[in-house]
């Protein structure tokens, strides 16, 4: 008779009150209720911005190619010291203009000093001209391109019309204008070669702020108070960043090459600093006797530009949004 009762007493269908026989202990049943998610599950976790824009990039190869070479030269500099056999200072006056040897992998230059470690310690000139510029370049420029477009109006005609007047000037011949004035060395060349290209990144800024700007967290970011300047940095420039990445990458690619350029003519680093552009016009008076001695620092400085226009390339196309799947 018990056995009948329980029998009785339990329920047809799962959305009854009362437990069921052999059910799950992971999985509760309530009234009206449906049964809850087994415990050792777990929601799939979405990708992040830049978690999405790395798996893009994975797939580009060629820009892929790119970031391992500029990987490679970025430890080389830090490394210099380690890697060269020879200080780029170390002159031996019995093996002038000597092709490359075993003893000399790249040879030696009209000094009797050793090519290959001073290709080395150049890749930190280059580098740090070439980043310390563009840095110069988006400050600057960013700055001027967000007051430009978040404010606009007689604000934003003067700005961006003495950035017309810069930009109607070519900017190697800004830069040589600039070091002109202020003399050669290290320093000045990175301060020529960043004004130089800050209309460009004003120009950048100032189009992905004005849509920005118009957006729907921006109007809530004014609606609670916010200040200008604080709209501007913590919401405004965060989310325009995409062009500017692109634009940098491509940009220290041109600035390592403006200041190769300022060196070959005589206005940029001076001897006896290792700089490619400058060990490139100290070996084309041995063109023909000695072609290595142009030939390797040239090597660099296409291989440098070419790797970093690679990878700026593969970041446009993983930045761009029409992209996304």
């Amino acid at each position: 008779m018990d056995k009948e009762k329980d029998k009785e007493l339990q329920p047809s269908h799962p959305e009854s009150g009362y437990a069921i026989e052999g059910a799950s202990e992971q999985a509760s049943v309530v009234d009206g209720a449906p049964h809850s998610e087994p415990v050792g599950r777990k929601e799939p976790k979405q990708r992040g911005q830049w978690a999405e824009v790395w798996r893009r990039l994975k797939r580009n190869r060629m820009a892929m190619f790119g970031f391992a070479v500029i990987l490679i030269i970025v430890l080389t500099a830090i490394f210099a010291d380690v890697i060269a056999p020879y200080s780029f200072r170390e002159q031996n006056l019995r093996r002038i203009a000597e092709s490359p040897s075993m003893d000399h992998l790249l040879g030696t230059d009209e000094l009797g000093r050793d090519i290959f470690s001073r290709i080395i310690y150049g890749t930190r000139i280059s580098l740090q001209v070439g980043f310390v510029a563009v840095s110069i370049s988006v400050i600057a420029g960013g700055f001027l391109g967000a007051l430009a477009g978040y404010y606009g109006n007689k604000l934003d005609n003067v700005i961006m019309r003495f950035m017309d007047i810069l930009l109607a000037i070519p900017s190697i011949l800004l830069a040589i204008a600039i070091v002109s004035a202020f003399g050669g060395g290290l320093v000045n060349v990175m301060i020529a070669v960043g004004i130089s290209s800050i209309p460009v990144y004003a120009r950048i800024v100032k189009a992905s702020v004005m849509s920005i700007k118009e957006q729907e967290f921006i109007e809530a970011a004014r609606a609670v108070g916010a200040r200008d300047l604080r709209i501007i940095f913590k919401h405004v420039l965060p989310n325009a960043m995409a062009p500017i990445i692109v634009q940098g990458t491509i940009g220290v690619a041109n600035a390592i090459l403006s200041a190769a350029g300022l060196s070959f003519i005589g206005l940029g680093i001076q001897p006896p600093t290792p700089e490619w552009g400058a060990m490139l016009s100290g070996g084309r008076m041995f063109i023909r006797t000695a072609p290595h001695i142009a030939t390797f620092p040239g090597v660099a400085i296409m291989i440098t530009i070419f790797a970093l226009n690679l990878l700026g390339d593969g970041l446009r196309d993983a930045l761009d949004p029409r992209l996304k799947q």
